[in-house]
């Protein structure tokens, strides 16, 4: 899967927080139960840079019993794996996790003092983030109490934590990154828990240059469900995650499930995919992922789909190792058929694209687009959700067998509903701006998303010979492949194919998408980016390359100019064709550096126009918006499926509440699906 956040960042730049305080103590806050109405409230509280939100998920009752039981069994499972994603991201992180649990579940002291606002505070952000790193900048949470409090607090509950446990929370140099993309060695100073701490990136390198020889089909996705760990013997070795491996009591509940979905799978085809899945995940085989991937991408008849395992390779410095995510979908079928077009149509922009002739792939197989009704999430994708997605992520399963992109039409419609005009208003260059933007953002912000998964990840190929993308670009891959995808996106959203397809009214929808695009790389994205940092996130990374490029080649060629008004910068395009000229030869580079394995030229534009930020244009940007007062990043509280059953305990119907408390739901997950010990 490769996640676009575009359009959720989008929204959040046309937008200002919806009204109402911020909750300071949810834990007391009452549980709400709610249809769905108009009157359904989709902003829940607000804390540190975060909002919560909720969603929900029309259409679910209209689903026969059969499908229900599908949809819970498929929540289950991704559920029963929650513990896995803390795991992943941080060696201490589950229990760190375990101890506020149990402090905010059973503290019977005082609960309206300062430090325990502090407390709950750092709960929060750990709930919220799956560990003690901040889910995007990657820096570790400040706790705003003293450690002899936090102490005192988990002597009251019977809690306890080992030596480096409190160190971890403590000590802010300690793992204080959990991915750190500089200095000479990427995993000396990240955090993540894919290798053993004393693994250096040379050693590592070594060990999968070695596995590499040894496969029979050098096509598997090669360490991608493993820890790697030194043995007794100072050996590198693969910690394989599998029922009875590394993982195996979360595994095996996951499985538990997964067998209860393929006995009601809706046809042949889904039912011989899951058990594939469920044959993975007993075995650890990647040769089987690859079987299952085929299967799953082909499986396209249903209202029920499902993303399940380990997937996103982001949160590895070397991009080998995925993390735990889950996401069951139900179709959208009117919106699905409006955007089936861009599907149908993937082999006229492959012919189309300003790539090199030999980049391009003959003959785009099998890409199914729809919009889809989230019905719950986990893992990495919970609670901060993507809201595009396009599967899998093997090069040569796209190629000959297609790929399937999905749209979380519920999530995109739950941001929108939380949202305002303020940041538009601030930051754009004239009324012209704002009105185009008023009238066309949020279909610009679809069709971007669209053809970013659908065109985008599913287009281009990689020259005979030439190594996979995490082998050759190596820390570099993640963010040229957004890139990639995103420069299809802007290069054919102003072209007039789409209006012709009946897929945009006008190409203002296109002119709305460059504003907002090159606003948000070059300016809006550093408010989540602290003083003195760098850019770190793959996809910031990305959104900062493209739009500094293409700006400063268009200061250049008239296209664009880059204006002071009352001590505040805006950015004016002068010429969107030529803008669009300039991201087409940005795309045909970038294609080329991914085709050919180009390292040296990736790593030059990413840390050239990717990386740095610009301290006074930053100062600015978070003055300007520190007045607006809105979050920069969103999450959600997923709906609760309740099966409800007869005497005998056969499921007669499953039906869907809406909490509304998000410390609630985590102390529930906590206490219902923690399986690794």
């Amino acid at each position: 899967m490769i996640k676009n956040i575009f359009f959720f960042l989008a929204l959040l730049l046309l937008a200002a927080a919806c009204g109402g305080p911020a909750s300071q103590e949810t834990e007391t806050a009452a549980e709400t139960t709610e249809a769905e109405t108009d009157t359904f409230k989709y902003y829940a509280e607000r804390f540190a840079d975060k909002k919560i939100l909720r969603y929900q998920a029309p259409g679910f009752d209209k689903l026969t019993l059969q499908q229900k039981k599908l949809v819970y069994y498929l929540v289950q499972a991704g559920l029963s794996g929650r513990d896995i994603i803390y795991d992943q991201n941080y060696r201490h992180n589950l229990a760190i996790r375990r101890a506020l649990d149990k402090i905010a579940a059973g503290y019977e002291g005082d609960r309206t003092t300062a430090e325990w606002q502090e407390l709950m505070l750092y709960a929060k952000q750990v709930w919220f983030s799956n560990g003690i790193h901040h889910h995007y900048s990657n820096d570790k949470f400040t706790p705003g109490f003293s450690r002899e409090y936090f102490e005192g607090l988990m002597s009251a509950v019977g809690a306890s934590l080992p030596p480096e446990a409190l160190r971890a929370i403590f000590d802010p140099a300690f793992d204080a990154r959990k991915i750190d993309q500089s200095g000479s060695d990427l995993l000396a100073n990240s955090a993540v828990n894919f290798y053993d701490p004393d693994i250096t990136q040379a050693e590592a390198e070594a060990f999968y240059a070695k596995v590499k020889k040894g496969l029979k089909d050098d096509r598997v996705s090669m360490g991608l469900n493993s820890k790697v760990v030194r043995n007794a013997a100072g050996q590198l070795e693969e910690a394989v995650w599998k029922v009875g491996g590394l993982y195996g009591s979360a595994i095996e509940q996951i499985v538990f499930w997964l067998d209860k979905a393929a006995e009601v799978a809706e046809n042949e085809a889904q039912a011989n995919a899951l058990k594939l899945l469920i044959e993975y995940y007993r075995t650890g085989n990647l040769t089987t992922w690859d079987e299952y991937n085929v299967a799953w991408v082909q499986a396209t008849e249903g209202d029920i789909d499902y993303i399940n395992s380990f997937i996103e390779v982001y949160n590895d410095p070397l991009g080998y190792k995925g993390s735990y995510e889950n996401i069951i979908q139900i179709t959208d079928f009117d919106a699905s058929e409006r955007m089936a077009v861009v599907s149908q149509n993937a082999q006229w922009f492959e012919d189309n694209s300003p790539i090199m002739d030999t980049h391009k792939k003959k003959n785009v197989t099998g890409i199914t687009y729809k919009v889809v009704t989230v019905a719950g999430e986990s893992g990495d994708a919970s609670p901060a959700t993507p809201i595009g997605v396009n599967l899998p992520n093997a090069n040569w399963i796209r190629a000959d067998y297609g790929s399937k992109s999905v749209s979380l039409g519920n999530i995109i419609h739950a941001y929108a509903q939380a949202e305002g005009p303020g940041l538009l208003q601030e930051f754009s260059h004239d009324e012209e701006e704002i009105r185009r933007s008023e009238e066309y953002g949020g279909l610009a912000s679809k069709m971007h998303t669209a053809l970013h998964e659908v065109v985008g990840h599913a287009s281009g190929q990689l020259e005979a010979g030439v190594a996979t993308p995490k082998e050759t670009l190596k820390n570099f891959a993640s963010p040229l492949e957004e890139s990639r995808a995103d420069l299809v996106a802007l290069y054919y959203i102003m072209d007039p194919k789409v209006v012709e397809l009946g897929l945009v009214p006008s190409l203002e929808v296109g002119k709305a998408e460059y504003d907002s695009y090159l606003k948000n790389g070059y300016m809006l994205q550093l408010r989540r980016v602290e003083p003195g940092k760098t850019i770190e996130q793959a996809h910031m990374r990305n959104r900062s390359m493209v739009s500094h490029w293409v700006i400063g080649k268009g200061l250049e060629n008239g296209a664009v100019e880059v204006l002071k008004r009352d001590g505040k910068t805006f950015i004016d395009i002068k010429d969107y064709e030529k803008v669009r000229e300039l991201f087409g030869q940005l795309l045909r580079e970038v294609q080329r550096i991914k085709s050919q394995g180009d390292y040296e030229a990736g790593k030059t534009l990413i840390e050239t126009y990717g990386v740095q930020v610009d301290p006074v244009i930053h100062a600015e940007v978070l003055q300007r918006a520190e007045a607006l007062d809105i979050p920069p990043y969103g999450g959600f509280i997923n709906p609760k499926l309740v099966a409800v059953m007869d005497e005998s305990g056969t499921i007669t119907d499953v039906q869907v509440e809406y909490p509304a408390d998000f410390t609630k739901q985590m102390l529930e997950y906590g206490e219902q699906y923690s399986f690794l010990k």
